[in-house]
């Protein structure tokens, strides 16, 4: 039997064909390259007509690939049919066939009716081929069919013993199998430059696509011209032509597929040559031949052991001069190999393990992944980590890289994103940085600030950041295992999608990531976007097979209405992709959770909380700037809950109106932003609004820009410089490189209410005139002008704290005559997440996540 023949050693092992692993076959580990899925979407369109008999497209590319002309190559249905077909056409006086060699050799030679002469070859000379005794048994007329590298033992004859045993035997047509060659270090045989030479070669091994079945054979033109007049037309489908054709531009493919393969076969026949019981020989392919020496082993008693550990190999008792003793491994990745080493130890009994990886017991994991960004993975994860705390495990949630302006600092001082404070406050643990170890802070359209574990380590554009990401991931990973190590369950949020072909070559955050972590991955779709099942099957569509391998399946975000209208998506999305959807979270206005980014503030007139505070009919209104680096935009969100509070977002070119208060945001650029506001007036219409009564309250970056002036000496902030404030109030900041990060806890002097806050600017502000706002036992942190219409302050999440906002509220509502109402809404998280949480319960199939994250 072949090796490969996966449903039938599946259903001897009694499991599923994707639960074994297959050492059988020799196939490149890598997998397929990522281009030929698009090459299959693509050709879909030619499905309906006759492929292109002459496979023209595909013979002019490997013609450039292995120089030489396209009429010295034809193209087959595997390089096995071209095999048959020329033992059959030439029809040879015999088969010469040095042996062990590949046992369809001999089975073309049988099918031609064609008798065979057997060259052994001495095994304890490692099956080298013996020149001079295959020169002796050469007649004229034979044929004879030699593998470079041989299979099964790896043994590459030399380009020069090819050429000069051909050049000896002119009358003697020579077929050199190199359907492995591209995957060895050997160099290639030349085409065409003997005339009694044909050279077989395999794209469905180099390139790992057995199912396509696409070879070719090479060789003078007379040669391949009369074999092509005896093949049948159309052996070659247009799918496996459409892949074909791009495959020979796969060089850099081919390089890491001969340096991966280089590396993990000296370290699997190090790690097997250290058990006794069985003999290795030295190799130069994919795959090794072995011999089982221990007496009380044969290739089908350890074929059949080996096959309860759902791993398979490929017993040689049908190769002629070997026997029952003898069997193949492939070459696969490390950790494939690893456990194949493991489990020829654990059989044999001994011998040392010298690649034994320190075994770590897994901690039980799920990853949400986006088909795009502001998919509401975010807010699932906050989901899922409050229904395993509910379920009482103690879990914790991870981000690799979160790309944010909306940071938060942790009592240790150190910055993350608020995307994940949230979802550590739904699991009831305190927030670590840990959790979201690198956080990128934009401040262009091309750079940002790299927080690694908390602090920053430099502005970077995108061609430094990617250079400096394998330290980045290096963090990753330690963070992860260290937090990893303290909990039961950890809830993984990727970033952006897992499709995003222009990133994936240095993703650190989505399959990586999962890779890493070993956990499955939930990819979320927005379906009140549109489109999410074709975002669901293109993204499946551009995943490579190990990304696939990780992703369990999908689940509809967002949706409105009757979910049994979406059953046939659900079942078409499963038919492309082979993957469930695990359930439909409905659409949740008014959550009362912050957003995981600015997209949403970006793209709201307003922001939503209470539904009887709709703009235009509140009390109050309260006008917040949308900058173009806004910060922080979380700030408000619990102004918005109040319901006699309407917050309307200022967009660019929209008028500014008569809002009882104006807020000017935090910003990560803030020279930047302040120019622009200057560029849209914005300036112009503040100082005017102010002088006619209005109310204005800068935080962080707002603070700064309300002052006298902000200077940059260091030019922290490149182009801008020294530049001039509103000049509202009396204060002015010089920024620093230095940044401070810290947690505040502050009374407000008018009301006496507590607020805690956190501080993360990098500016300096020299105070002067004004009177104190906020303050501390120690220092002053907020600062009021004299007729109380202007203040300002470094602390964000001040609005947070219920006694203070509703003082604040009731102050606006006092001034323009109003009745304070005193009491108002509890700004409480808690609650939110448990209606999210038992809302995402009800919907989604939690028994079978759970058991595909091993809880």
């Amino acid at each position: 039997m072949h090796g490969g023949n996966i449903r039938h050693m599946a259903q001897k092992a009694g499991c599923l064909p994707g639960d074994l692993m297959d050492f059988s076959a020799n196939i490149n580990p890598l997998g397929p390259p990522p281009g030929i899925w698009a090459d299959l979407v693509r050709d879909q369109e030619n499905l309906g007509h006759y492929p292109d008999p002459g496979c023209s497209e595909l013979l002019t590319a490997a013609a450039g690939f292995y120089q030489c002309h396209a009429d010295e190559i034809l193209a087959g249905n595997g390089s096995t049919e071209l095999l048959f077909a020329a033992v059959s056409h030439f029809q040879p006086k015999r088969v010469v066939l040095p042996s062990p060699c590949y046992i369809d050799y001999a089975t073309a030679a049988r099918y031609a009716g064609i008798p065979i002469q057997w060259v052994h070859l001495d095994p304890d000379r490692n099956f080298v081929p013996d020149k001079a005794k295959i020169s002796g048994v050469l007649r004229s007329g034979d044929l004879l069919i030699l593998g470079r590298p041989n299979n099964p033992t790896g043994n590459c004859p030399s380009v020069n013993f090819c050429c000069e045993l051909a050049a000896d035997f002119s009358d003697v047509i020579f077929l050199i199998d190199e359907a492995f060659i591209d995957l060895t270090d050997h160099e290639r045989l030349p085409v065409g430059q003997q005339d009694n030479m044909l050279i077989l070669r395999s794209l469905t091994k180099n390139f790992a696509i057995p199912g396509l079945r696409l070879g070719l054979i090479c060789g003078h033109q007379q040669l391949i011209g009369a074999l092509k007049a005896s093949l049948p037309p159309w052996t070659v489908s247009s799918p496996a032509q459409a892949v074909g054709g791009n495959l020979f531009a796969e060089n850099i493919y081919l390089e890491q597929s001969r340096q991966q393969i280089r590396q993990a076969r000296e370290l699997l026949t190090k790690g097997l040559s250290k058990i006794t019981g069985i003999q290795v020989f030295p190799g130069t392919a994919n795959f090794l031949l072995m011999k089982i020496i221990d007496p009380k082993w044969s290739g089908p008693k350890l074929f059949n052991a080996m096959l309860e550990k759902h791993i398979a190999i490929r017993v040689c008792d049908d190769y002629e001069s070997l026997d029952a003793q003898y069997v193949r491994v492939a070459v696969k990745n490390p950790d494939d190999n690893l456990r194949l080493i493991n489990a020829f130890k654990t059989i044999f009994g001994s011998g040392s393990e010298p690649f034994r990886r320190k075994t770590v017991k897994k901690t039980p994991a799920i990853m949400l992944q986006g088909t795009g960004s502001n998919a509401g993975k975010s807010i699932l994860a906050a989901a899922f980590c409050r229904i395993m705390l509910q379920d009482g495990l103690r879990v914790a949630p991870f981000k690799a890289q979160n790309m944010s302006l909306n940071s938060y600092v942790t009592t240790a001082g150190l910055e993350m994103g608020r995307a994940q404070v949230t979802q550590a406050m739904a699991a009831r643990v305190a927030p670590d940085v840990r959790m979201n170890p690198v956080l990128l802070k934009p401040n262009s359209d091309t750079g940002s600030q790299v927080i690694v574990c908390g602090r920053s380590v430099g502005h970077m554009n995108v061609s430094d950041y990617v250079a400096y990401k394998e330290n980045a991931f290096a963090a990753v990973k330690e963070c992860y295992r260290s937090l990893a190590s303290e909990y039961d369950a950890i809830v993984i949020e990727g970033a952006g999608s897992p499709g995003e072909i222009n990133l994936k070559h240095h993703d650190i955050v989505n399959m990586r990531m999962a890779r890493f972590s070993e956990s499955p991955v939930l990819l979320v779709g927005d379906i009140d976007r549109g489109g999410v099942f074709a975002s669901f099957i293109g993204t499946f569509a551009v995943l490579e097979p190990w990304e696939r391998d990780l992703l369990a399946g999908f689940i509809v975000n967002r949706f409105r209405g009757d979910s049994s209208l979406l059953d046939s998506a659900h079942a078409m999305t499963a038919r492309y992709t082979g993957r469930p959807t695990f359930g439909v979270i409905d659409y949740l206005p008014n959550l009362g959770l912050p957003e995981e980014d600015s997209v949403e503030f970006k793209s709201a007139a307003s922001l939503t909380g209470s539904p009887a505070a709709s703009p235009g009919s509140a009390d109050i209104e309260i006008a917040v700037i949308d900058l173009p680096h806004i910060s922080n935009f979380t700030d408000f969100d619990a102004l918005a809950l109040e319901p006699d509070v309407s917050v309307r977002i200022i967009r660019p070119g929209m008028p500014l109106g008569c809002p009882d208060l104006v807020l000017l945001p935090g910003s990560k650029s803030v020279a930047a932003d302040f120019a622009w506001l200057c560029k849209e007036n914005r300036d112009e219409q503040l100082i005017e609004y102010y002088h006619q009564g209005g109310r204005i309250m800068g935080i962080c970056g707002g603070f700064q820009m309300m002052g006298q002036a902000i200077d940059d000496p260091g030019h922290m902030e490149s182009g801008y410089g020294d530049m001039p404030g509103l000049k509202l109030l009396s204060c002015t900041t010089t920024l620093a490189f230095e940044k401070t990060l810290k947690r505040t806890r502050a009374e407000h002097v008018d009301s006496g209410e507590t607020v805690d806050g956190y501080e993360i600017h990098h500016g300096v502000t020299q105070l002067k005139d004004e009177k104190i706002w906020l303050k501390t036992p120690d220092a002053t942190v907020g600062i009021a002008s004299g007729d109380g219409r202007l203040t300002g302050t470094y602390l964000h999440g001040i609005f947070d704290a219920d006694g203070f906002r509703r003082w604040f509220i009731d102050d606006l509502r006092v001034s323009k005559g109003l009745s304070p109402l005193k009491t108002g809404v509890v700004y409480d998280l808690n609650t939110a997440l448990d209606r999210l949480a038992d809302h995402v319960r009800e919907r989604i199939d939690l028994d079978r996540i759970y058991q595909l994250a091993g809880v």
